[in-house]
């Protein structure tokens, strides 16, 4: 699959996300996209739509009823920056 990204393999262009192309980015970073995964990628790709920003991973914990620490042992290491370059949104910028 032919998706044009960054040096970190973040998206360039929001637009060309989907759910193929989130499997895609997973799949480059070592990891599998479960369908918990799934629901927080789409949770934060609708704050992002609402708000017109990446959440902050203290709003996007408490919005979806999860610990941080849940968070963490889901993706091993910062969350939000995952979450955020496999669901296509912008790379995320302090605590993360």
């Amino acid at each position: 699959m032919d998706i044009q990204t960054d040096g970190e393999g973040f998206l360039l262009n929001r637009d060309d996300w989907n759910p193929d192309v989130a499997r895609e980015i997973a799949t480059r970073d070592g990891r599998e996209l479960t369908d918990e995964i799934m629901g927080y990628i789409e949770a934060a790709r609708k704050m992002y739509d609402e708000n017109g920003t990446v959440p902050a991973l203290r709003n996007f914990t408490k919005a979806m009823g999860v610990d941080k620490k849940q968070l963490f042992q889901v993706f091993e290491t910062g969350p939000m920056k995952i979450i955020c370059k496999w669901g296509g949104l912008p790379k995320p910028t302090g605590c993360v």
